[in-house]
């Protein structure tokens, strides 16, 4: 029987659609079409290299930011640096003391875009492969720009991604701000079926943020909501200006210290970094 023709074509779409799907950097597809891409980081750099200059900072700091973190963030290479196409921050465990003199048994790396780039609004999105492990705890989120004028929480944190290691299929979305902040925020959590990692493989990690709402995605799967309406008695405050930030923390009050099953050195591996802003809202 001779295949209509109709058929083969179909075929030879569905076929090309298959294989175009598989490029690593193939752009997403936003949930709402009229998303434009503003800024991005495909993290193309020569292997070895550190993030780009003009978009990243380094945090060099060991001062367990309030939750008892056991490293020490370097600008070194070895937390840090770019490899096949991918953006590498490496936990180790290492004793390291930095130039404030202060002295810790891992290291690891912590970037962020502060006064580089920073905005109101939009979808932002990481394509990420978290690393695995007791007392580890990845994360990709964001700050209010004016933090450094009324400190935190009162600027605002949209945590667009954090995983802890004793969850190894769960990833939380969670927004701080003044009365409902650090082990208190608004949040919400995604779950992989029964028996699945997310360290197995890459995700994206997503959130949509408009004036009267934010909301988180998994792999474009919605998971949670927050509005004004999330709290009606205190401050929404998430209406300015926020940067971002990618880390891989050690220890701390949420996750717990690594243990004898923790294998490092354990990598986060980002394949890109994108965010978009409304057609409507982009000159």
């Amino acid at each position: 029987m001779k295949t209509p023709v109709f058929v083969l074509v179909f075929l030879i779409l569905s076929t090309f659609s298959s294989f175009a799907g598989t490029t690593r950097n193939a752009p997403s597809q936003p949930s709402q079409q009229q998303w434009q891409l503003v800024w991005n980081d495909e993290f193309d750099g020569p292997d070895g290299s550190a993030p780009d200059a003009a978009k990243w900072s380094f945090v060099v700091e060991g001062n367990g930011f309030g939750n008892q973190e056991l490293e020490y963030y370097t600008a070194r290479p070895e937390n840090t640096h770019i490899e096949k196409g991918h953006l590498v921050i490496t936990a180790r465990k290492e004793r390291f003391t930095g130039a404030d003199g202060v002295t810790r048994e891992y290291t690891s790396g912590r970037i962020n875009s502060q006064k580089k780039f920073e905005q109101q609004y939009g979808r932002v999105e990481a394509r990420i492969r978290i690393p695995k492990g007791q007392g580890i705890w990845p994360a990709f989120w964001m700050l209010g720009n004016d933090v450094g004028k009324v400190g935190w929480p009162q600027c605002g944190e949209i945590d667009i991604m954090e995983n802890v290691g004793f969850e190894p299929e769960k990833v939380h979305g969670s927004l701080h701000g003044p009365g409902y902040s650090g082990a208190n925020p608004l949040s919400g959590a995604y779950s992989l079926p029964k028996g699945k990692r997310l360290a197995d493989e890459f995700h994206l990690f997503a959130v949509e943020w408009e004036p009267n709402a934010i909301r988180f995605y998994v792999d474009d799967a919605l998971f949670e909501t927050q509005t004004p309406g999330s709290v009606p008695q205190k401050q929404w405050v998430f209406d300015h200006p926020f940067y971002l930030l990618l880390n891989v923390a050690v220890g701390g009050n949420w996750p717990g210290d690594p243990n004898a099953s923790t294998e490092f050195p354990a990598s986060m591996l980002v394949d890109y970094v994108r965010v978009y802003r409304k057609a409507a809202l982009s000159k």
